[in-house]
């Protein structure tokens, strides 16, 4: 008799949820009942990854269950809020329990490392695709939005850039293994979000790529800014192409880096560097008031995109 889907919830993604005192009813129900701290306010955000579109055939159900949530912490990451609960709704072809096991253990290792409660979601037949939704908390007035950059701030990025990108493009690279982790693997960079909170004026996730996404920030915080491309951090794999308009292009406009863009007043530099305990950090331009994103190279030339970042349409 083939499974249910009640027996698929009961069996993977019940016992295995993180258990926390906040959620008065999880998993099981027709809704969760979840406790907010006094003080806090509710931070939410959801994603979806379509098979094809976001995940290729290639990848291991552990890696699409360990990058479904790690993609949607990040953005909880990128508003300086700590992650709480989440919900997935899964669309399977078919019940392949050893399909849905080794997604669930992927899941839940990210859940586990940021302790993070599997609260409900939705099981259905269909084309694979995988929404979930995250949620979180920050203090009342702290969280960090994208509005928030102002002339002269500095504007800093963690980890580096374009090594998802370069993986996807299937350059030859003795740096393979690493570069498969980059994009399969992302690293949520919450610890990093915590750590600015109170210092940082605005703040995003760099998923469609630093151009695209620095280039949202601009927008909602009505600033311009000018980012020198000889500070780019950039891996040994990364810097190993010959081609440094490839390079360039990979790090500004590759996406799936889930790395963070934040900005910082500059009377704040030193506090932030002598918090700072996560992934290195690299100040790469300032915030501007005139309008537009200028990018120089190492010679004082202006440097143009050839595209800004990945679109959906």
């Amino acid at each position: 008799m083939p499974i249910s889907e009640f027996d698929i919830i009961a069996r993977y993604f019940t016992p295995a949820s993180v258990g926390r005192d906040d959620v008065l009813v999880g998993v099981g129900d027709d809704g969760a009942v979840l406790q907010v701290p006094a003080g806090s306010a509710l931070v939410v955000s959801t994603d979806t990854l379509v098979r094809d579109v976001h995940f290729s055939d290639d990848y291991s159900p552990e890696d699409i269950g360990y990058k479904a949530l790690a993609v949607n912490l990040s953005d909880l990451a990128a508003m300086a809020a700590q992650p709480a609960w989440a919900s997935l709704a899964l669309t399977l072809p078919r019940a392949d329990e050893g399909w849905i096991a080794d997604f669930a253990r992927g899941f839940f290792d990210v859940a586990e490392a940021h302790g993070v409660a599997l609260v409900g979601g939705d099981l259905t037949r269909g084309p694979l695709t995988i929404t979930v939704g995250v949620y979180g908390f920050a203090p009342t007035g702290l969280s960090l939005r994208r509005s928030g950059a102002r002339p002269g701030d500095e504007i800093f990025v963690t980890g580096t850039l374009g090594d998802a990108a370069l993986c996807l493009a299937g350059l030859p690279s003795p740096h393979r293994a690493y570069l498969e982790t980059r994009l399969r693997r992302p690293t949520p960079r919450v610890a990093e979000g915590l750590s600015v909170r109170g210092l940082a004026s605005g703040g995003i996730d760099i998923s469609d790529g630093l151009a695209a996404d620095l280039g949202h920030l601009l927008t909602q915080s009505g600033c311009g800014a000018t980012v020198y491309l000889d500070r780019l951090p950039l891996s040994p794999a990364l810097r190993a192409l010959d081609d440094p308009d490839r390079r360039r292009a990979l790090a500004l406009a590759g996406g799936d880096d889930y790395e963070l863009c934040f900005t910082v007043p500059p009377q704040q530099r030193p506090v932030l560097e002598s918090r700072w305990r996560g992934a290195p950090i690299t100040c790469i331009g300032r915030i501007e008031s005139s309008p537009g994103l200028r990018w120089i190279s190492a010679d004082g030339s202006a440097y143009h995109p050839p595209r800004e970042g990945y679109r959906h349409f």
